[in-house]
């Protein structure tokens, strides 16, 4: 367990500070298996996770919804045969919130304990 998975989200607004170059080099340590990607002129964390059949993909799919759902904060989910593709932005700011890698964190967390893992 990390920080960042013991943390909840806060609240977002439009007008909240994306997070800054220096915390990102901090934050981005702490969930090691995340890339970060460029689209549509802003950042966005995205991992793919793999699991031996569609049944634990969905699973997966749904309990990373799940944490979504408690904390208001909802990613990009991808579900295929044996893979789920989660990606984690915050909309409003249109880049990196805090967040995002709190969520990373704990999505890292469920995928630790998620039944059907390759």
């Amino acid at each position: 367990m990390t920080a960042l998975t013991q943390a909840h989200c806060e609240a977002c607004r439009a007008d909240a500070p994306k997070v800054s170059d220096e915390e990102l080099a901090v934050l981005i340590k702490q969930i090691p298996d995340w890339n970060i990607e460029v689209r549509d002129n802003h950042m966005e964390l995205e991992r793919v996770f793999l699991f031996k059949n569609f049944r634990h993909a969905l699973a997966f799919t749904n309990a990373v919804g799940a944490i979504a759902e408690e904390e208001g904060h909802h990613p990009d989910l991808l579900t295929q045969w044996g893979k789920v593709t989660v990606t984690w932005w915050s909309h409003e700011l249109k880049g990196l919130h805090r967040n995002d890698f709190i969520m990373a964190a704990r999505t890292d967390e469920l995928a630790a304990t998620a039944e059907g893992r390759k």
